[in-house]
């Protein structure tokens, strides 16, 4: 019976070691503080080739808009923001787009990521359109080429 007493302690010991061991890494990771940064994987390349059909029931000034393919990013420069209606980041960036879609120098257009096309509608229509065009991607596949880690991304392209 003694022989059992030093081994038990000793797997009791165990879990106390390896939440000891975890604490000191999340305290470390802790510290270090928050990452504000992601790594873009586009830096220095072109546009992955992508093809999206247009956000059906949005117009602008009367005329409704068209989707968005590589082809469109040809020329002025071009701002390509990822949104969706459900995204609380793009509620609040939206107004600075707004003000961007007003500067002539730049062509603002959109992909509707993930979104359920009522939902987004709805979105434009409460919060005014600055996009010149807006492809959707239901599937995410584009975004996915687009390097997006998330639906803020902001992707400047010239002549690409």
């Amino acid at each position: 019976m003694s022989d059992e007493a030093p081994s038990r302690a000793k797997w009791l010991i165990l879990p106390v070691v390896i939440f000891g061991a975890l604490s000191i890494l999340f305290a470390v990771q802790l510290l270090r503080g928050p990452k504000t940064t992601l790594p873009s994987t586009m830096i220095g390349k072109a546009a992955p080739d992508f093809t999206l059909p247009p956000l059906a029931g949005i117009a602008r000034d009367g005329v409704p808009l068209p989707g968005l393919s590589k082809a469109d990013l040809t020329g002025p420069v071009t701002l390509v923001n990822i949104f969706a209606s459900w995204c609380a980041p793009c509620r609040e960036e939206h107004p600075k787009l707004l003000e961007l879609s007003k500067d002539a120098r730049i062509k603002l257009v959109g992909i509707n990521y993930k979104d359920e096309s009522d939902n987004a509608r709805r979105f434009l229509g409460a919060l005014g359109n600055p996009y010149a065009a807006i492809g959707t991607d239901q599937a995410g596949r584009a975004a996915i080429e687009w390097g997006v880690y998330g639906v803020t991304l902001l992707i400047n392209m010239s002549d690409q």
